[in-house]
């Protein structure tokens, strides 16, 4: 009577303490299981979010591109109108037809005309040092071709920016990966009734689940 009395005793003390560790288990589970779902549900929301980025620096690229590929077309067709106006020019003054050549000299465009007065400073004709043509000149510009070329510039620098936003999207969804596999662990955890086991499995969740948030952390965000 006396043995089982204190054995009595012991189960009564241990009680406690087993209720006592299964508790504590189970609030360490429930704030694992509640920091998961809230990574989970940031990292979701950020890369939606530079996803969506992505996609708007990507249409301004294109946009800009397609608007640098006008105005270099348009700049060529400019330039084929002054040089078919230039040969125009040269006939005539070849042929002494000097109002027709006064004449052309007004149907150049602006910024032609500026290059072509220039390069007729140079005596062209007489002079074998001149430039081979008005666009020869030093100094000559074209406007178009100047912001086609910015323009060009601007579009791959967003579409840089564009890259660079999807790989931030990337990582995002490779932690929300990470994030399962800690939910994972967790879930194991609850399967084992050895409390070892189980506080083991749950120490290692815990600091995974660390290690995602510093990694988190770290990002970049939108």
């Amino acid at each position: 009577m006396k043995i089982a009395h204190e054995l009595g005793e012991k189960n009564g003390n241990n009680a406690p303490q087993s209720s006592r560790l299964e508790f504590t288990i189970e609030i360490l589970e429930a704030v694992i299981l509640a920091l998961v779902a809230l990574a989970t549900a940031w990292s979701g929301f950020q890369a939606a979010q530079w996803d969506g980025h992505q996609a708007e620096l990507y249409g301004e690229a294109n946009l800009l591109t397609v608007k640098a590929v006008s105005l270099s077309t348009s700049d060529g067709q400019d330039h084929l109108y002054n040089t078919n106006v230039l040969n125009a020019w040269l006939n005539a003054k070849i042929q002494g037809q000097k109002q027709i050549a006064q004449f052309y000299e007004r149907r150049f465009l602006k910024e032609y005309k500026i290059a072509f007065d220039a390069w007729i400073k140079t005596d062209p004709i007489n002079n074998s040092d001149a430039p081979p043509g008005p666009t020869y000149v030093p100094g000559y510009r074209s406007s178009k071709m100047e912001e086609a070329s910015n323009l060009s510039r601007e579009a791959l620098s967003k579409f840089d920016q564009g890259t660079k936003a999807r790989a931030t999207a990337d990582d995002y969804v490779q932690n929300t990966v990470f994030l399962a596999t800690v939910l994972v662990l967790a879930a194991i955890s609850q399967r084992f009734k050895i409390k070892s086991i189980r506080m083991g499995l749950i120490v290692l969740s815990f600091l995974l689940l660390l290690f995602d948030i510093m990694n988190i952390s770290m990002l970049q965000r939108f």
